[in-house]
């Protein structure tokens, strides 16, 4: 069984966190708002910026066994902190090893997804540009299976090395669980496995300014569409329903044919866009697309979120999954 993931008393894994991770690297009360895109989120107790790989995998067994609160994240794209932040240990993730080759191009989880495309355009290897403006690290869109234009990173993976049950373990593509914008790392709750690095079967011999140029195609078709404040990207899963798509009057051809009705699509109609709670709206430019108009708290937006699944269901009779995880002291 694991540990208990909040000890009923403080002081023992209290003390044990400045004694496994060096002194120096640890801050204490660190705003969360400076970790997350939607620029919200209250103090982790500690907060380690792990920059050294195997320095993590040697820390987080030592954690786990002092049953300490952890919580991993990368640049914190895909979260919604709650506003009493974590009263644990909040690791980020700076792990940044690149080595791009054939069979496998290799990655440590903490590098930007979009700097992990442009060393293997540099390369001449193709298949990630549609991550071409995905914000967030690699080991974030291991965990929601992030993906675009038809595209996305489960079936790219062949190897990943992963903190689970306590060990440090290489581990084949199946044992990720991956299904739409989804893993078995996102349905394990609380979250204690951490993907530390990954291969991935890239396609070699590419031209460098074709590749570029297909991955610049989609970002002017995403900077078209999404908004400007702060946010975390798509909020709600896209719903797979054939019957409900063949029954919406305005959903283009190739989605009704596809089965799949686009979050923002059902948002929109059901008159979502536009709304807001406290300093948290529903964009104007893509009603999937959850934002910061300047003074938002990660209330506002659970308030929003919630109200906005209520009038969809109550409209077309599924309730949105969320994308987007919620995570902290709620």
């Amino acid at each position: 069984m694991p540990p208990e993931p909040y000890p009923a008393t403080d002081p023992f894994w209290l003390h044990q966190i400045p004694e496994i991770i060096p002194a120096a690297e640890l801050r204490e009360n660190e705003p969360m708002a400076r970790h997350t895109t939607l620029r919200v989120g209250g103090p982790a107790r500690f907060f380690w910026p792990a920059r050294d790989v195997d320095s993590l995998a040697r820390a987080l067994p030592r954690l786990w066994e002092a049953n300490v609160p952890y919580l991993l994240i990368g640049h914190g794209s895909n979260l919604l902190m709650a506003d009493s932040g974590f009263r644990g240990l909040v690791i980020q993730n700076r792990c940044k090893t690149v080595r791009v080759g054939d069979p496998v191009t290799y990655s440590d989880c903490g590098v930007s997804f979009g700097s992990l495309f442009l060393q293997a355009a540099r390369g001449g290897y193709s298949g990630l540009e549609w991550a071409i403006g995905i914000p967030g690290t690699v080991g974030g869109a291991l965990v929601s299976n992030a993906g675009a234009y038809r595209g996305n990173i489960g079936p790219l993976v062949r190897r990943v090395r992963a903190f689970h049950d306590g060990i440090v373990e290489n581990y084949g593509p199946e044992w990720m669980g991956f299904e739409y914008r989804d893993s078995r790392l996102r349905r394990e709750i609380p979250p204690r496995t951490v993907v530390l690095d990954v291969d991935l079967a890239l396609t070699g011999g590419g031209d460098h300014d074709e590749i570029l140029a297909r991955a610049k195609r989609y970002q002017a078709e995403r900077r078209a569409k999404q908004p400007l404040e702060p946010s975390a990207g798509s909020f709600f899963k896209n719903v797979n329903d054939r019957d409900l798509a063949a029954s919406l009057d305005g959903l283009p051809e190739p989605l009704k044919a596809a089965g799949v009705v686009p979050a923002g699509f059902l948002n929109m109609e059901a008159g979502c866009k536009g709304w807001r709670e406290g300093g948290a709206g529903v964009a104007d430019k893509h009603a999937n697309f959850l934002v910061n108009l300047g003074d938002a708290t990660a209330t506002d937006f659970r308030r929003l979120a919630d109200r906005v699944k209520t009038e969809v269901q109550g409209r077309f009779g599924v309730l949105l999954e969320e994308e987007v995880l919620s995570v902290g002291d709620w």
